[in-house]
């Protein structure tokens, strides 16, 4: 699988990104998938409502969750993954996003270190939820 999305919303993620440092950012990529590969056409920024560690976790209400997707499918579109920032760690998926991901979700991870946003990278994790595989980012 692969993930298309446009150099905009690359950018809006970078830049929510950089507006939630040093706390995490997140939110959700809508869109489509078939034929191999999942088409982000919009995002969906969501708050972090985690209050115990937002610095290095985040967390989406399940109630904000279920309305973004009711809004994603009356515009013909699915929640395909979620994004979120690493503040001043990698682009990689941590221990913690493992054990709380879904296998059929892409998640986009940017780095943010002192501010400014870095790397950014896409992930699928394995079925089997042992491990996460890099998954190819195609920006348009």
């Amino acid at each position: 699988m692969s993930l298309k999305i446009a150099s905009q919303l690359v950018e809006a993620i970078r830049a929510q990104g950089r507006a939630s440092y040093p706390q995490e950012c997140c939110g959700l990529l809508l869109g489509r998938a078939g034929d191999g590969a999942k088409s982000a056409a919009d995002l969906r920024p969501m708050r972090n409502t985690r209050e115990d560690s937002p610095h290095n976790r985040y967390l989406i209400d399940p109630r904000e969750l279920f309305e973004a997707e009711k809004e994603a499918r009356l515009r013909g579109l699915d929640v395909i993954g979620v994004y979120h920032s690493h503040p001043d760690h990698p682009a990689r998926p941590s221990e913690f996003d493992r054990e709380h991901a879904f296998p059929w979700y892409s998640y986009v991870i940017v780095s943010i270190a002192g501010g400014e946003a870095r790397d950014l990278a896409s992930w699928v994790l394995r079925d089997d939820r042992s491990a996460f595989d890099a998954e190819q980012l195609d920006i348009l």
